[in-house]
């Protein structure tokens, strides 16, 4: 594939929540294209729809109506068990809060997609070896995740969300529980990783966080209200 292949093409993408009395637009038709190799951040005010996107966009949930296309295939009706086969293939996630399992060491979080996958145990100390060392981290591989920094702890969310290596990487507020000093750390990883070919997809509410990406797409109520090329990292990439 190359890169300007579509990973992300939604058109006219919706998510209404219905209960016995409200019904709540999050999703007001959403048209949005992501490139092989791109870098995007989605910005906006709490409540703008930013979530519900970025977890359809993971498959974590399905639109009420509209196209949305995966590598080409589209998904949009798609049922949970398609839905979660492709994500274990294609999807790597980094979250605020880490989400790493307590009981597990740092070597045994980041392998656990692996074992979803099936693959042979040498390929797996491989390439769990391989990802430690890319992330800083293989000295303290068999710690647990109570015994590291917050800023230790997304680089084993990282390391853990691109050793299956996924063609897209989606982040919800990367640096949202770190501070400046980790955080800027988390972002040049993210920033490397895309760099050598991986797609990134993330939610921030922090501008300088936005700046290491390539386009930044903003949401209000629901809606695409702009979409910007950054022109600095565009202008950095030329040198």
């Amino acid at each position: 594939m190359n890169k300007e292949e579509l990973v992300i093409e939604t058109q006219n993408l919706q998510k209404k929540y219905i209960t016995d009395t409200v019904e709540t637009t999050a999703l007001a038709g959403v048209d949005l294209s992501i490139k092989r190799g791109e870098f995007v951040a989605i910005m906006g005010p709490s409540g703008c729809g930013k979530s519900t996107l970025l977890n359809i966009l993971g498959m974590l949930d399905s639109p009420s109506s509209g196209v949305f296309k995966f590598l080409g295939q589209d998904i949009s009706n798609a049922t949970e068990r398609q839905r979660a086969k492709l994500r274990k293939h294609n999807l790597g996630f980094v979250f605020q809060s880490f989400n790493l399992i307590d009981e597990l060491t740092v070597e045994e979080n980041i392998a656990l997609p692996l074992a979803y996958l099936g693959v042979s145990k040498a390929e797996t100390n491989k390439r769990v070896q391989e990802a430690m060392e890319r992330m800083g981290i293989a000295h303290r591989r068999n710690h647990f995740p109570q015994q590291l920094s917050g800023g230790q702890q997304q680089r084993v969310a990282i390391a853990r969300a691109t050793v299956s290596n996924p063609a897209l990487i989606l982040a919800d507020e990367p640096t949202g529980n770190l501070d400046s000093v980790h955080g800027r750390e988390v972002m040049a990883m993210l920033a490397e990783l895309n760099e050598s070919g991986t797609t990134v997809v993330m939610v921030t509410h922090s501008p300088s966080d936005a700046e290491y990406a390539h386009r930044i797409v903003n949401l209000f109520d629901g809606q695409i209200v702009t979409e910007n090329l950054n022109v600095k990292r565009h202008a950095a990439e030329l040198l």
